[in-house]
Formats: structure tokens, C-alpha cells, sequence
């Protein structure tokens, strides 16, 4: 018989290629906590590629410290500068590449999305968001940190936790074909003129 408290610690990511944000939380049951949240300040490796480099050992001793259950990344944003989504791109890439190799799940949600889950309004501020997580959370003024890239971070975390408790979110599939057979009460059965 399975515990009604699971347990399952989250990692969102919010990629950059100056400073990229993580937080981790732990989810038991239907409360969720923070155990922690940083950044991979890159701003200090000139090299493009170094960069990815580092943000792939950086990532994977993350997941080695705090052994994540899922990964929750914000998927970049369409901009006009097309140097800078490419770069954005990359780096998100390089982090999805250390959770696959650790055979970590990873699910993606667009900026709105976070925005809209943690606060109900698209378009609120990181530091909106940042408040908010800050009340969700329990968290003290001393714990917030320096960058919102952190914040970001933690809230694609907590934008996961939130889609979890969704009744949809429980079943999947693998194509439609097995959407189709598994349910079948939902398939129109008409004819085929």
C-alpha cells in the first residue's frame, strides 16, 4: 500500500548565460519547501564554450548534492536578438543535458506560465515573484537572495509542484495512439464516410 505522504524534491532551473538560477524544493504530500536556492555566476569565464562547460559540472553536482526526483526549466523567451536566444538556448540545453544524464525527468514551462502559477498575473514582475515565493514559502528576508535569476529559479520549481496536484498531470502517454486505448469512454466512435 503506498504512503499517502510522498516525498519528491524538485530542481528548477532558470538559464542564463551570465547568471543562471537554481532552487530546490522538497514536496511531501501537498506542502512544499525550500531547501535551497543560488546562482552559477558566469560572468567571470569569457569563452562561450567554457561557459557551457561549467554550467554542465555546476548543474550535475547540484543534482549529485540534492539528488532531484524531476526537473522543472524555464524555457527561454522570444526576443528580437537572435545572438542572445541562441546563447539562452544553449545554456538551457547544457542543463537538460546533465539532468538526462543523471535520467532525471524534465518539464518545461514557459516564463508566463511560472508567472501566471505563482502569482495569477502573466505579467508580474521577478520581483513580484519573487514576493510572492517569499509568502508561499515562509521564507525570511535574510533568505532571499541577491539575484532574482535564484528566485526565477525556485518559482519554475514551485510552478511544477502546483501543475503536480492537477488531475491531468497524473496520467500519461506515450502518443495518441495511447491516449486512444486508454481511453477508450472518451473516443467518438462514428462512422468512417
Amino acid at each position: 500500500m503506498m504512503s499517502a505522504l510522498t516525498e519528491k524534491i524538485i530542481l528548477g532551473i532558470d538559464p542564463g548565460t551570465n547568471v543562471m538560477g537554481y532552487g530546490v524544493i522538497k514536496v511531501i504530500g501537498n506542502k512544499a519547501e525550500m531547501v535551497s536556492m543560488g546562482v552559477i555566476d558566469l560572468r567571470k569565464i569569457p569563452d562561450p564554450y567554457l561557459r557551457l562547460g561549467y554550467i554542465f559540472e555546476r548543474v550535475t553536482g547540484i543534482i549529485d548534492s540534492f539528488l532531484p526526483d524531476e526537473m522543472a526549466i524555464e524555457s527561454p523567451f522570444f526576443g528580437k536578438n537572435v545572438q542572445s536566444m541562441l546563447k539562452l538556448g544553449r545554456a538551457q540545453g547544457v542543463a537538460i543535458a546533465a539532468a538526462i544524464h543523471h535520467d532525471i525527468p524534465i518539464h518545461e514551462y514557459a516564463p508566463l506560465k511560472i508567472k501566471m502559477a505563482i502569482t495569477g498575473v502573466g505579467s508580474a514582475s521577478k520581483q513580484q515573484v519573487a514576493g510572492m515565493l517569499q509568502r508561499m514559502l515562509n521564507l525570511d528576508a535574510d533568505e532571499m537572495p541577491k539575484f532574482m535569476d535564484a528566485t526565477d529559479a525556485l518559482g519554475a520549481a514551485y510552478c511544477h509542484f502546483l501543475q503536480m496536484g492537477r488531475p491531468e498531470s497524473q496520467a500519461s502517454f506515450k502518443s495518441w495512439k495511447d491516449f486512444v486505448n486508454k481511453n477508450q469512454d472518451r473516443v467518438c466512435k462514428g462512422s468512417s464516410n
